[in-house]
């Protein structure tokens, strides 16, 4: 029987040697898996009982999850959760992960909807609902829609709406544009697929667990946002802006299709790499 401190430093070591993790990274994790299967932990209890040896059960138990993340299953879909944006999420297979590049998706909205003002606001391919309920928060007078085809990712859209006591929220089964019924919005934003359906990336890391259907989009990776930039002047009010998350090297295009599609003050913005990683334009009229 082991202490908690040494089981922590083996699972760190175990994933610094398996995954090539950060060595702050590793410990983060290891204290994760750990707090998974002890309720009543968190980091400072971690600490605090370091010199304290776990029961049977518990070693069972945080064995089985240091199993999973070995073999590569990202930390969020085994722990159920992830931070974005200062809040925390419930994630499950069903949906993305969060991510710290989508925040720009996030600010670019905040930007554009005043604090005071009832803006209407459209969350397109909601997943988690990260990005709506981000935004539905810090601007609760804006009445936020968010939508999805998929149920099993709009329940636990809902579940976070619940538990992060979102009122300005309404969550939506549709196919893009297709049940909105000719509703307009001043501000449209989506993290939509954008990866190739070629791209090797797919089989490797976290993208094995994730998704298929909320990463890859086509050949090029661009048929969703082709496909939301035609459709989405049906849905903007006069003055209204598209905002759209794209892969690294896509922002020219992005801003080809925009300008092409009747949009203004195309613009695109940087992640927290200095990646051309959110491409804007307004509606014009």
């Amino acid at each position: 029987m082991k202490q908690i401190s040494q089981y922590l430093a083996d699972a760190q070591q175990q994933l610094l040697q398996v995954l090539a993790l950060p060595a702050s990274t590793a410990r983060i994790e290891a204290q994760l898996l750990l707090r998974a299967v002890l309720p009543m932990a968190t980091r400072a209890w971690l600490i605090a009982h370091g010199n304290e040896y776990l029961d049977a059960e518990y070693q069972a138990a945080f064995e089985v999850l240091l199993k999973r993340r070995l073999e590569g299953e990202p930390i969020a879909y085994i722990v159920g959760v992830r931070d974005f944006y200062g809040l925390q999420f419930k994630v499950s297979p069903a949906v993305l992960i969060p991510r710290a590049d989508t925040e720009t998706l996030v600010e670019a909205a905040l930007a554009k909807i005043p604090i005071e003002k009832p803006y209407k606001v459209l969350d397109m391919g909601t997943g988690s609902g990260a990005i709506a309920i981000s935004i539905a928060l810090l601007r609760p007078q804006a009445q936020v829609m968010a939508l999805d085809t998929s149920l099993t990712a709009l329940q636990i859209a809902g579940e976070n709406k619940q538990n992060l006591a979102v009122k300005n929220l309404t969550l939506l089964q549709s196919d893009w544009f297709s049940g909105l019924n000719g509703e307009k919005f001043d501000v449209i934003v989506s993290n939509p697929p954008y990866i190739s359906v070629q791209d090797i990336h797919l089989t490797q890391g976290d993208l094995r667990f994730e998704p298929l259907q909320a990463l890859a989009s086509g050949k090029d990776g661009l048929d969703s946002i082709r496909h939301i930039i035609t459709e989405a002047p049906q849905h903007l009010n006069a003055q209204g802006w598209l905002m759209l998350e794209h892969g690294y090297d896509q922002s020219a295009q992005a801003q080809q299709l925009l300008s092409a599609a009747g949009f203004v003050e195309v613009v695109s913005l940087p992640d927290l790499a200095r990646i051309l990683r959110v491409t804007a334009g307004k509606r014009q009229g």
